[in-house]
């Protein structure tokens, strides 16, 4: 044969070669992943329910993967800095990101360095669950009518705390008071444990609050639950009506914890991390410390986790645009 054609042949099976190794280098690195420990943000300070949860999904992967699962706090900006650093890490499987339903809030009230739906992995929803309206004893309603009718009767004359200007509960509030075609006068607060001691001694009538601080209070007699923002009961106290059931249908939001990868995450990884994963979601401990916080157990693929990102982005958009909220 000529040289220079052996040559050339040589040269095209070489470069075949490489590019079948460059093909198969992700497959084979998915296949021996987890190599090292991994590490997991959670873009919230330590201590509450996102890290107590984020923390038991770390100790559970730790033992069934073989390597440590490190959690890294990361808070600031609504989870935002922490979820940026994560969807801008290496797409190996070494850095994953634990997320919250205000991560679907996020694009309509931050500029984000990301595309909250075109540059991530959903790889699994965790846990869905509610907020629950609850209102101090002296506000004369039984029922998610009756709060219907006051407010239609007093114009802003109802008052409703929340956990902050632009947050889900605030949301929550906007979406019901647009349903339901009534105007509350919002007093937001920092954080949950203001909005509810200020709503339990009176100086505000009603509040949107997390299930898990704010059904002991109403158990206690101290507030009167009126509803969850769910689209069902919550099996914590299933004799609770849904908002939707009470008069506004079409009405929910869900709150949720889930896990993100960068975009690129190798598929068997994705499916490694969702299928161990959906296991735990069926362990004793998990239910129970999902119970406890009002939620239940959610799981399933990572396209319907992507999916129900998406709508909720979309939702948040909606009632944010209408409502004009900004960040403070």
């Amino acid at each position: 044969m000529n040289p220079t054609k052996a040559a050339g042949l040589l040269s095209v099976a070489a470069s075949a070669a490489a590019a079948l190794a460059t093909l198969h280098a992700p497959i084979a690195a998915a296949q021996a992943w987890p190599a090292k420990p991994i590490r997991m943000i959670i873009p919230f300070p330590p201590g509450g329910a996102t890290d107590l949860i984020g923390r038991l999904s770390a100790q559970r992967l730790t033992e069934t993967l073989g390597q440590p699962v490190l959690v890294e706090n990361r808070g600031g900006a609504g989870g935002t800095i922490g979820t940026e650093l994560g969807m801008r890490a290496a797409p190996d499987g070494y850095t994953l990101t634990f997320s919250v339903a205000s991560y679907a809030v996020n694009p309509s009230l931050y500029k984000l360095a990301f595309d909250p739906v075109k540059e991530i992995q959903p790889i699994i929803q965790l846990s869905q669950g509610p907020i629950l309206i609850a209102a101090h004893p002296s506000l004369p309603i039984k029922s998610v009518r009756d709060l219907i009718a006051l407010a239609r009767k007093s114009p802003g004359g109802v008052n409703y705390s929340t956990t902050g200007q632009g947050t889900i509960s605030h949301l929550a509030a906007e979406h019901f008071m647009s349903l339901a075609g009534v105007r509350m006068t919002h007093i937001p607060y920092k954080g949950t444990g203001p909005a509810l001691a200020d709503t339990v001694a009176g100086h505000v009538t009603l509040t949107f609050g997390n299930v898990f601080a704010t059904l002991p209070l109403a158990r206690a007699g101290k507030l009167r639950a009126i509803a969850v923002t769910s689209g069902q009961r919550i099996a914590g106290d299933p004799s609770i009506p849904t908002i939707a059931e009470s008069g506004v249908p079409g009405y929910e939001i869900v709150l949720w914890h889930g896990l993100l990868g960068p975009r690129g995450l190798p598929r068997p990884i994705v499916d490694r991390l969702n299928g161990e994963l959906n296991r735990t979601l069926k362990s004793k401990e998990m239910v129970e410390r999902l119970e406890g916080d009002g939620l239940s157990a959610a799981g399933g693929t990572p396209e319907a986790f992507g999916e129900r990102i998406a709508k909720d982005i979309e939702l948040y958009r909606r009632i944010v645009a209408k409502a004009g909220i900004k960040t403070e």
